[in-house]
């Protein structure tokens, strides 16, 4: 099931229940984008934040294995607040988006599934930058 946010899409992963442990997959039909890179966030210290950037083509599959996040999510027009706290739930942060990572419980986990490799051309790291990107 698919959750369409004003910015960004919640989507369900699928999961197999079992009771020795649930198992959650992410395949190549569960994301709209073929996944060139995926890395993780961990051990973020309480207060701190991650983001803080826009990418100009790459979208991103968040996931919180762990834990829980809040993503701040801003396209220039509107800024949407969502929290992550489920392993079966993915967030997907769609290219042009303004984003913020913050508010990480003890032990979270976010997972990132990328639609490219690591490019510092795709970076838009100023949020003035990001605006006046969208005036254009």
């Amino acid at each position: 099931m698919t959750e369409i946010l004003a910015i960004g899409e919640f989507i369900d992963i699928p999961r197999i229940a079992d009771p020795r442990g649930n198992l959650a997959v992410v395949e190549k039909d569960t994301i709209p984008f073929e996944i060139k890179r995926v890395y993780y966030l961990y051990d973020v210290p309480s207060g701190a934040y991650r983001g803080g950037h826009a990418h100009i083509a790459q979208k991103e599959f968040l996931i919180a294995l762990s834990g829980s996040f809040d993503v701040l999510l801003d396209n220039g027009d509107k800024k949407e607040k969502v929290t992550l706290n489920r392993p079966n739930k993915g967030l997907l942060i769609k290219e042009g988006i303004w984003r913020e990572l913050d508010n990480f419980s003890s032990g979270a986990i976010c997972l990132v599934v990328s639609s490219d490799v690591y490019s510092e051309e795709d970076y838009i790291r100023e949020y003035a930058d990001f605006t006046a990107s969208k005036r254009t």
